[in-house]
């Protein structure tokens, strides 16, 4: 794909957050821009369509008129396998994500995260963590504002981008100058053909186009990323964490304390009592983080502060509120089994376990151990949930399945008693009862504050 030619004729492929972004920047740089959403457009982004006289249509695609693009940006929850996308790629239309129109536009710092877990909340405690700092930053990708949005408005010297698979996988010239790989588990694999080989492939491309003066952060404790780089080039600077050694990782435990290094003349050493993220899955999230602020030359005492004053991310392990004794924990955000794995694991209390929705090829057997260890009682959220019976019904007493979000927390109240946790943690995607997963989450507070 060419890195300079410019495109006249753009079509924008879903009328939500990220494509309404790249219309609005398409059209201040002069572009000829269509958007076509498939379903309803929201009102809110109608009227910014409006506000910018961006053309658009709904409820369909102009097949015709989207053929005569000169590019095509595709917004990433729509399938690279539909017939619009693959008539498209016949005819030798370019077909990239809003994230590679926008870096075209920008020349700023791009520090990007991608991973199955932890990507948001570590987006979010570095974007903290460079505020504090005092530096003129933007968060976005698949948290806040688009890119595009931010391009075209409010430009930045720096973006902390989270990254979805999807987003990687139409990306071609885009370079993260700081990528940050939290980790690799089975997820979305519908949408790779449950092919988990291409899945990984996808989240390998955040370090594509990667020179010797970038960086590489990742965890030192992920069998499939350490297996990866045994097969693949790395043009950056590695930099690696680790939770199980100290040799060769830039941020390792030693002591009950985080020690940071990326050079001999920077090490931050914090206990990892002062964090303000419990679990072992946020030691991670916190330790990628400080290695990205010491890249950026952040002081060490700001990057302290960052990682023990952050307030952490709403519907990811949210302690809600405390009913008659039950605390309500909304962990909506968990959206795979590996979410799941590491929000029962913090759990210090009896669970009553909110589970499911949409399965995208979830394996469940790797919770067995911890219900056994920590579930007293399950309540099914999808319209599907014969996977969650299949693996739990002989190890739980009570699975009980539930047809809305105020059934289930009411059914939850049910069976927590004083000194219980009930956890949201569904495992799954949202989309077969809510419209995505902060809907889901919102709606669990509401029924938990109407109980």
């Amino acid at each position: 794909m060419s890195k300079n030619k410019r495109y006249e004729k753009i079509v924008v492929l879903g009328a939500g957050e990220s494509g309404t972004g790249a219309a609005i920047l398409a059209i201040e740089k002069g572009l000829d821009v269509f958007v076509s959403d498939n379903g309803k457009i929201k009102d809110k982004y109608k009227k910014l369509l409006d506000n910018y006289r961006i053309e658009y249509e709904e409820k369909g695609h102009s097949q015709k008129k989207i053929l005569l693009a000169d590019e095509v940006i595709k917004s990433p929850g729509i399938p690279d396998d539909i017939e619009l996308i693959s008539k498209l790629k016949k005819k030798q239309t370019p077909v990239i994500s809003e994230i590679e129109f926008a870096g075209r536009y920008t020349r700023a710092t791009k520090i990007c995260i991608t991973g199955s877990n932890g990507k948001t909340t570590t987006t979010s405690l570095i974007f903290h963590m460079m505020k504090k700092a005092g530096l003129n930053v933007g968060m976005t990708g698949n948290v806040g504002n688009s890119l595009a949005k931010q391009v075209a408005i409010e430009d930045h010297d720096y973006y902390v981008i989270e990254l979805s698979s999807f987003q990687l996988d139409n990306m071609y010239n885009f370079k993260a100058d700081i990528a940050v790989l939290m980790n690799i588990t089975p997820d979305h694999l519908d949408r790779y053909g449950y092919d988990f080989d291409r899945y990984v492939d996808s989240k390998f491309r955040v370090i594509r186009n990667q020179g010797k003066n970038d960086s590489f952060i990742f965890c030192g404790d992920d069998e499939i990323i350490l297996r990866e780089l045994k097969k693949r080039e790395i043009a950056g600077n590695l930099l690696s964490f680790s939770l199980d050694k100290s040799e060769n990782q830039a941020s390792f435990i030693q002591n009950n304390m985080i020690h940071t290094k990326t050079d001999k003349n920077k090490i931050m050493k914090m206990t990892i009592d002062e964090l303000a993220l419990l679990g072992k899955h946020n030691i991670y999230n916190s330790m990628a983080a400080s290695i990205a602020g010491q890249v950026l030359h952040i002081r060490k005492e700001t990057i302290r502060e960052s990682l023990s004053d952050f307030q952490g991310v709403e519907h990811r392990l949210e302690p809600f509120i405390k009913v008659h004794g039950i605390w309500f924990v909304n962990d909506s955000k968990a959206t795979n089994v590996n979410s799941t794995w590491y929000a029962l694991e913090s759990m210090k209390t009896p669970v009553v376990w909110i589970v499911g929705g949409i399965d995208k090829g979830n394996d469940y057997s790797g919770l067995i151990s911890l219900v056994k260890e920590k579930v007293k009682a399950i309540i099914c959220l999808g319209k599907d949930n014969s996977k969650i019976h299949k693996a739990y019904d002989e190890i739980v007493a009570d699975v009980v399945d539930s047809g809305s979000m105020e059934e289930a927390v009411r059914i939850s109240y049910y069976y927590g008693k004083k000194g219980d946790t009930v956890l949201l943690s569904p495992a799954c995607a949202s989309f077969d009862l809510f419209d995505n997963y902060e809907d889901r989450g919102r709606q669990f507070k509401k029924a938990v504050r109407n109980l």
